[in-house]
Order: structure tokens, then sequence, then C-alpha cells
């Protein structure tokens, strides 16, 4: 089965790589040391100590797998040649109809999303219905809750 490109920011990526490199190094540490410290005190079958220290190991491992997963298929965002179109990595300011207050998404891949940042995927009803869009067009969104459309103001 071919992997699906995780599409990534330079700066997403790096930050991706910062937290595999604390994870790796930092974290794995001071697991191992609390799950040594735990089996210091004897009897593990009722230990919860050594059961934390082993349920944060497993939740960090998981974590690494992901994180090593997503860089090994990262693609990153390059500046597209045509401006003035929604693509991955552009600023996109909108209107929803019938309001006149401008909202502004940054568009990226879903590994870098952050909708309560203002950062949303181009996987996310919103993102998808504005890429490859400019300034002008009016979109429909088809949303979990109903469509809705917006006008696009800016694309940065």
């Amino acid at each position: 089965m071919v992997a699906k490109p995780i599409y990534l920011t330079p700066e997403g990526k790096k930050k991706l790589e910062e937290e595999l490199e604390y994870l790796t190094t930092v974290k794995r540490a001071e697991v191992a040391e609390a799950i040594k410290q735990a089996k210091e005190e004897g009897d593990l079958s009722e230990n919860s100590a050594y059961d934390e220290a082993k349920s944060a190991q497993a939740f960090l491992e998981g974590r690494i797998q992901t994180l090593e997963a997503q860089l090994r298929e990262a693609v990153v965002i390059e500046e597209t040649a045509e401006k003035g179109v929604v693509a991955l990595g552009r600023t996109v300011t909108i209107t929803e109809d019938g309001t006149d207050d401008p909202e502004t998404y940054r568009i990226v891949g879903s590994a870098e999303s952050d909708s309560l940042n203002g950062v949303i995927s181009n996987e996310s009803p919103m993102g998808s219905a504005l890429m490859g869009k400019r300034v002008g067009d009016v979109v429909t969104v088809k949303a979990p809750s109903g469509e809705f459309k917006v006008k696009i103001l800016k694309i940065e």
C-alpha cells in the first residue's frame, strides 16, 4: 500500500523534527528512569508507579512512531509559482455569506492543522473548498453542519 503524503510547511517539518529529537533523547530517558525507580520499589503486581511509567512509555513510543512515519512521508510545501491562488502554505481571508466579519486561515497539511488558531488542513471542508480558488470567488463549503458560502477577500 502506498502511504499518503504528509504535507508540511518548512516550519512544521522543523517543529516535528524537534519534537522527535526531544522525545527520543530527553523524554525516553525520563521514562526509563521512572520505570527503573518503580522497579526498585519491589512487587510489580501492585505497583501503581510502575503501571503509570509503563503507560507513559507506551504513549511515548506511539508518539515517536507517529512522528517518524509523518516525517518519512513528509512533502515540504514549496511556494507555488502562481500568485493569487489558494494553495498549501497560503493565508486566505474570507467572509461568510451574510456577515461582514473577515476570517483569516492558513492552509496547511493535516499534520500541522490547528483550527483553534486559524490553521486549517487542505483536507478540511473549508480548506478543500478554498483550494485552487482566487480573490473574489464565492465558494460553497460543505461542512457537517450544512452548506454555507464564503467569499475570498485576500490571498497571501
